[in-house]
């Protein structure tokens, strides 16, 4: 079976299309790719819908992007098109391309989020934006023989019509994070190092580890935050008084695995918004798959995903956040674990060739992921 990956998708910014491609391989498909990143993510999405002068510029590159797209597409007709084309993540707007170009290909959307429910996420709740988004949404689901969602939440937030051509994929973690090596806990001398990295949106719930930061205060605690975006300035000012804690822009792709993995604990999300408790974030498989301990929000999704081998909170709970990190500091043999039952799972489970089983399922027909334990390597 030939799947080509299509696209504007950026596999840096969002390595889910990465875990995919590399899983489908795994499974004995024949992957190939076709991308022209578009270079603008969520945040610059969302800035053309609070800045519509912008969307001029959008436009001229979306466009250009297709058009190299679609030269590229002309040699991959006949006997050398493909089966099936998978769309990659924020695909909202190219799977409709895709479906121009590919009309006897199974199209698949990779909907880890409709752009209508990002827009709410961020604040933008205008009602003509809202009815232009949910458009869009059901025009991308229209054109895709299968849609690809992360939970089963998200699966139920799907429109009734197109329900049922969802199959839930989980995020998994690409293979630069389990090549990490484990730090080692510390004792009991010694700082317990917390890392939290992210775009700083609402889903993030990142005000909440700032105010948990500030509560440890003289405990023990040192924590690094990786990113910028729109609830920075409001999680250094509840994190103020907080002692041990450094701030960074971001870093790059190739270098956060390292970084992630020097730490004892991995935050995930704590945002109490409707997003906020239907996923199971990036930052959460990959921190397990990295050797860390996981922290995060005790919601339906992530505690069917993680049970123990994750320390949950309640979500927009500071307090809880803060005891937590203090339990982990003051018994290393709890955090050694926490570290070992959360790569023993993301070994289990979040490997690209474990997550996408269900996929190979609904493309080949196999109700066995393709023999499985015994195939993939």
């Amino acid at each position: 079976m030939r799947v080509l990956f299509f696209g504007t998708y950026d596999v840096r910014s969002h390595p889910r299309v990465g875990v995919l491609a590399a899983g489908l391989s795994r499974h004995g498909l024949d992957v190939r790719q076709l991308n022209a990143p578009l270079g603008i993510g969520t945040a610059g999405r969302v800035a053309v819908l609070r800045q519509p002068w912008r969307l001029p510029g959008f436009a001229w590159a979306l466009l250009s992007r297709w058009a190299s797209l679609a030269r590229r597409a002309r040699r991959l007709r006949g006997a050398a098109a493909p089966d099936v084309v998978v769309v990659g993540y924020l695909g909202h707007f190219d799977v409709l391309l895709a479906r121009r170009l590919f009309p006897r290909s199974r199209i698949v959307l990779d909907h880890l989020i409709g752009a209508s429910d990002t827009a709410l996420d961020r604040g933008e709740s205008g009602s003509l934006k809202q009815r232009l988004l949910r458009g869009l949404d059901e025009a991308a689901l229209a054109s895709a023989d299968v849609v690809v969602v992360d939970t089963e939440e998200h699966l139920a937030t799907l429109p009734e019509e197109h329900r049922g051509r969802g199959v839930v994929v989980a995020v998994g973690a690409p293979d630069a994070w389990f090549a990490q090596a484990a730090a080692p806990a510390p004792d009991h001398a010694s700082a317990l190092r917390v890392v939290f990295f992210g775009l700083f949106t609402p889903l993030q719930g990142a005000p909440v580890v700032g105010r948990a930061l500030a509560l440890l205060a003289g405990t023990g605690v040192e924590a690094t935050l990786y990113g910028i975006g729109q609830e920075l300035a409001a999680t250094r000012a509840a994190a103020a008084g907080a002692r041990g804690v450094t701030w960074q822009d971001w870093a790059a792709a190739e270098d956060l695995p390292r970084l992630v993995a020097a730490a004892d604990v991995c935050l995930g999300i704590f945002g109490t918004g409707p997003k906020a408790l239907r996923v199971v974030p990036n930052k959460v498989f990959q921190g397990a798959a990295a050797g860390c301990a996981v922290v995060t929000s005790d919601t339906g999704p992530q505690r069917r995903m993680l049970g123990d081998a994750a320390v949950l909170v309640p979500p927009g709970d500071a307090a809880a956040l803060a005891a937590a990190l203090r339990a982990l500091a003051a018994d290393r043999t709890l955090l050694e674990r926490q570290k070992q039952a959360a790569r023993a799972l993301a070994e289990r489970a979040f490997r690209p060739e474990r997550v996408v089983v269900p996929l190979v399922e609904v493309l080949t027909g196999r109700l066995d992921g393709g023999g499985l334990e015994g195939s993939v390597p």
